[in-house]
């Protein structure tokens, strides 16, 4: 969450004030915020710096977006379609076995948060950034975590644990704790590598499953 949670490739800088128009210059500049955003932070990095990245105008900019918040909300939901992308592709190795597809997404989380330049959670990231938590992004944040939580509860739901909402809510610590892992401890450390099997001795105790080897 989504995400996502992990960056795209930055690819080649296009040049500067390139003729641009519409949707694909809409396009470009998307990218970019994704690249910038995610790297540097939202507030970090101004339009200019956005600008430079697409290879298009500042005019170009405002046509499409009417100001930097706009900017950044578009950027959030771009975020949160790749984050869930990435939440269902794990599910969907595992049809019909909702303890399974639980253990799976939390393996690889594991494995995406272990990418030497993993920036963490880009909802995370941005939460810190903006400490209203009436502002916009806050409340974007806010949404994408609940959309989590109530899909996570289905599924523990439907594994049959003897408390959905507990197990849920578990699970949901310890993917919180592999973002901030990923950043404090870096990626792939111990806390992370741990995280599977925490999950799995969690899921199997309230589902009555064998914990995952």
């Amino acid at each position: 969450m989504s995400n996502s949670e992990a960056p795209k490739s930055s690819g080649a800088r296009r040049t500067r004030g390139a003729q641009t128009a519409g949707p694909q210059a809409q396009e470009h500049l998307l990218r970019a915020a994704d690249e910038l955003f995610y790297r540097e932070g939202v507030r970090a990095v101004g339009v200019d710096a956005v600008v430079e990245r697409a290879g298009v105008n500042k005019m170009s900019l405002y046509r499409q977006f009417s100001s930097k918040d706009e900017l950044v909300m578009a950027y959030l939901d771009s975020k949160d379609e790749q984050f869930f992308h990435y939440v269902e592709k794990s599910f969907a190795k595992h049809p019909g076995e909702p303890a399974r597809q639980l253990q799976q997404y939390i393996d690889d989380l594991a494995v995406r948060a272990s990418v030497d330049d993993y920036r963490g959670c880009p909802f995370v990231n941005v939460s810190v950034e903006f400490p209203d938590t009436a502002h916009p992004a806050r409340q974007f944040v806010f949404g994408n975590k609940t959309r989590l939580m109530a899909r996570l509860t289905e599924l523990t739901t439907a594994a049959g644990a003897d408390d959905p909402e507990a197990l849920a809510n578990a699970l949901g610590l310890i993917i919180e704790g592999v973002y901030a892992a990923s950043q404090t401890y870096g990626p792939g450390c111990g806390p992370i590598l741990a995280a599977p099997k925490v999950a799995s001795q969690l899921i199997a105790a309230a589902c009555g499953t064998t914990p995952a080897p």
